[in-house]
């Protein structure tokens, strides 16, 4: 599955008036009422089905175009590195460190 062609500043400026939290369909709806790109859309009905509380957490979970990221500052971009992730790939995909419980569980 590809990235759509948009960014993440297109993305979000597209959901500038919603208020948090939201939803995923609420999301995609206010994008739409917006008048949004269908990339735009396309790049909202990918991201997973769950309760955003600002937009922040849109960012980090939408897909974008990986050279969306050829904006960011290099410190950002080592600290996405660290963190496991690569341009273009949302944070649900990434690998992150585990909880106690995870550990718990794979003892």
């Amino acid at each position: 599955m590809g990235t759509a062609p948009t960014s993440v500043p297109e993305v979000l400026d597209a959901l500038r008036d919603v208020t948090y939290p939201a939803g995923k369909d609420r999301l995609v709806s206010a994008a739409r009422e917006a008048g949004a790109s269908e990339e735009v859309v396309k790049a909202l009905r990918g991201i997973p089905a769950e309760e955003y509380t600002n937009r922040a957490d849109v960012a980090g979970s939408v897909r974008v175009d990986p050279d969306s990221d050829l904006a960011t500052h290099a410190a950002q971009r080592a600290e996405q590195a660290r963190r496991g992730g690569k341009p273009g790939l949302s944070r649900h995909l990434r690998e992150g460190p585990k909880t106690p419980i995870q550990e718990e569980f794979d003892r």
